[in-house]
């Protein structure tokens, strides 16, 4: 992801069933220095080396940082009285629910932590979704881009 003003780059990675040493070997290729973890909940039950209590401490030993940023966190839910979506492009209602979230005060604010971070290291934004294409990750880099 490219894109936040002034021409800062942010990674994307999902974590999927990768190793700690496969992960972090990753990260290392691009220099990455900060993890930004974007999961609504910052824990696998069937990956737990990428659980937000063990993770720190991981990236710690190969020189990097963690971060778990809740606002631009996925899995968003929309409730019943709220007016129908503008994002109907979306087939998938995971993603629309996503994208009406992003229009959000709270998304922005997200996305400005984000772009503070990344002026002061290099960052990646993590999911669990090994293709960026199929997770939250898209809508996060396609807004970033659109912040120019």
């Amino acid at each position: 992801m490219s894109g936040i003003a002034g021409a800062v780059t942010v990674f994307t990675i999902g974590h999927s069933t990768r190793t700690i040493a496969e992960f972090v070997a990753l990260l290392a290729q691009v220099a990455v220095e900060s993890v930004v973890d974007v999961r609504s909940i910052p824990r696998s039950r069937t990956n737990p080396q990428f659980n937000a209590d063990i993770l720190p401490g991981s990236l710690a030993e190969a020189g990097m940082t963690y971060r778990h940023l809740r606002t631009l966190g996925g899995r968003r839910h929309r409730s019943q009285d709220q007016t129908p979506s503008p994002n109907t492009l979306w087939r998938n209602e995971s993603f629309r629910n996503y994208a009406d979230y992003a229009a959000s005060e709270a998304f922005r604010a997200g996305l400005d932590e984000l772009e503070a971070l990344a002026r002061r290291q290099c960052c990646a934004v993590m999911c669990a979704e090994v293709l960026w294409w199929r997770c939250h990750r898209r809508i996060i880099a396609e807004r970033s881009e659109r912040k120019e």
